[in-house]
């Protein structure tokens, strides 16, 4: 057996873990990094070394195996980590995936939802808890899912009603608490990221990070060093 290791899948360059890598950092944990959106039968670590399951986001849709065949197996591996135990995050795309994984529906929203605005905590639990009622939030997503059967729902929007689940040992969050200052600024130049966006939203989506970012990163400090230590908690029953 190796040393265990946390797992991260990234469907694009610019979509990085960026707050989830350093807190993981933090505890020292050794993590690996794989693109696979496009292989069939990936090459993935030995399941009996995975510590941890980070899944991020990206522009493609959750279900789109035809295009993207590797995304089944994503979901399959999310599933899995999932029915023994395994800390799992889901960011976005990679909320939509364990989501459907588990049987949750998916339907594409009447318009994108890009920029900050406010998320409502509607349930507690230690692995997501938000210290106001409401708070500022930076969105990029169009495509919704729904709650898969057994799931705690924790966070709403006003046009997202699932912005945050808890099911078993899975975190999943619709919105972007790993954005750091740099990695907004990749995004915001990133043609991909702004081809439906006209110069003066880009400029406020930069005006509104400087603004809500001080209130966020104690936010994303909780969530992403919880998330980080479950996975130590994990890695150490792995070796004991």
């Amino acid at each position: 057996m190796t040393s265990p290791q946390v797992l991260i899948i990234q469907h694009v360059p610019w979509e990085k873990p960026g707050r989830i890598l350093e807190s993981l950092e933090d505890t020292m944990l050794p993590t690996r990094t794989l693109t696979i959106l496009d292989e069939r039968k990936p090459d993935l670590p030995d399941f009996s070394d995975v510590a941890g399951l980070v899944i991020m986001g990206g522009p493609m849709g959750a279900l789109d195996y035809d295009r993207h065949p590797g995304l089944k197996a994503e979901a399959k591996l999310a599933k899995a980590a999932i029915a023994v135990g395994k800390p799992v995050l889901g960011v976005c795309l990679g909320h939509q995936i364990i989501a459907t994984a588990l049987g949750a529906k998916l339907s594409e929203g009447t318009h994108d939802e890009i920029g900050f605005a406010p998320i409502k905590r509607v349930g507690k639990h230690d692995y997501f808890s938000m210290w106001n009622k409401q708070i500022d939030v930076l969105h990029w997503h169009r495509d919704h899912v729904s709650l898969p059967v057994g799931a705690q729902l924790l966070a709403s929007s006003q046009d997202t009603e699932n912005q945050a689940f808890r099911v078993g040992s899975a975190l999943c969050l619709q919105f972007h608490l790993e954005v750091t200052a740099p990695l907004m600024e990749e995004w915001l130049s990133e043609p991909v990221m702004t081809k439906k966006l006209k110069k003066s939203q880009i400029s406020r989506i930069r005006d509104d990070f400087a603004v809500d970012n001080p209130q966020l990163m104690p936010l994303a400090e909780q969530v992403f060093s919880g998330f980080a230590a479950r996975c130590d908690t994990y890695a150490r029953s792995l070796t004991a």
